[in-house]
């Protein structure tokens, strides 16, 4: 593989010293940037720029195009899993995502099998090799999934939530079934990342969206241990333990120790969490990744400089921080705030390092 010119986000996921604090932004190849949605235009749907690995390249290598970036993320959905599994993704207007068979009954539960990376969702791997290729080194990718949790959430639920009733009343009614539908998700994901770190990913990371939904007791039995399988079957194959782990459980803040505990590299934030306050509860034990408000990329450039230099601040001196949004960038989000971002990063972080 290619010699990385920079490699400053996969330092600050070691914890090693870097001259600055590498940002990156979740959603970063998205709507809020014309081109994007030129390519999508193109692509006629997206399902379709997903699966298509010349435009998903195209998509992902845009940002990098406009702003300097310290990683790209592969252009995916982390729905790709359950639509190998034969649960049909489609896409409506205005609705998101949404599932044809969503798991209703044992039967189809029961029917669940793990896809095979190359052959049900070889489009990604594709994409992942045509990618690295073109950075040519300039920054690592970042290859990634849902969490088993928050997979299973759209499976059963058949697309996006506002009360999540039909896994909670599964997960309280019928723990076994959640359970058999959460290991089979566990080894989807697991095979997924390690044949996204054969590709040529060089970081991954776990969304776990609806992670923060759970009680503390069901986020202990139905979503963390499910990650921490992952994390583990990663941290102990030759091929994949060298490539840093981020973990995102968006609302998650109250399990932060539990998560550094699972043997992964970093921790994804929301902008709901106090950066200094997190980093005295994990320590030097994990890299710490966040976690700006990203309606905050709708004040005036000068407004965001500052609430950056504040993100900063709360972390502090020293090494770890890979600097970030606190979830995906809104669509509505202007370019020019984020050039605003990037360069206000870059130079306030530097006397911290």
């Amino acid at each position: 593989m290619t010699k990385l010119k920079n490699d400053t986000f996969l330092r600050a996921l070691r914890r090693e010293p870097t001259p600055y604090t590498p940002i990156w932004i979740m959603r970063q190849a998205g709507r809020y940037l014309p081109e994007y949605n030129a390519t999508r235009k193109r692509a006629g749907s997206f399902l379709t720029l997903c699966k298509t690995p010349e435009l998903a390249t195209e998509v992902t290598l845009q940002p990098l195009a406009r702003f300097p970036l310290d990683a790209a993320i592969i252009f995916s959905d982390i729905l790709t899993i359950p639509d190998a599994m034969g649960l049909e993704l489609y896409f409506v207007e205005g609705e998101g995502p949404k599932f044809r068979r969503p798991l209703r009954d044992e039967a189809a539960i029961k029917a669940l099998r793990v896809p095979e990376p190359e052959a049900q969702l070889g489009y990604v791997m594709a994409a992942i090799r045509m990618t690295v290729g073109a950075l040519d080194g300039r920054v690592p990718l970042i290859g990634f999934s849902g969490s088993p949790y928050t997979l299973a959430c759209y499976m059963i639920e058949g697309g996006g939530s506002d009360d999540f009733r039909l896994i909670k009343t599964m997960l309280y009614d019928r723990p076994d079934l959640l359970k058999h539908i959460l290991a089979i998700n566990a080894q989807a994901v697991t095979a997924y990342l390690k044949a996204q770190v054969n590709a040529g990913a060089q970081a991954l990371m776990i969304f776990d969206t609806w992670g923060g939904n759970l009680s503390h007791n069901a986020y202990h039995e139905f979503s963390l241990p499910y990650m921490q399988k992952i994390v583990s079957a990663l941290k102990s194959d030759a091929a994949t333990q060298h490539v840093p782990v981020i973990l995102f459980t968006k609302g998650g803040g109250l399990w932060l120790e539990s998560m550094a505990a699972t043997g992964c590299d970093g921790l994804g934030l929301d902008w709901t969490m106090d950066l200094t306050a997190a980093r005295k509860r994990v320590g030097d034990r994990v890299a710490l990744q966040g976690n700006l408000d990203p309606m905050s990329l709708f004040a005036a450039p000068q407004q965001v400089r500052e609430q950056a230099a504040k993100a900063l601040a709360a972390f502090g001196k020293g090494d770890g921080h890979v600097f970030n949004l606190g979830h995906g960038i809104s669509q509505h989000t202007s370019p020019d705030r984020v050039a605003a971002l990037v360069a206000a990063v870059h130079e306030l972080s530097a006397p911290y390092h």
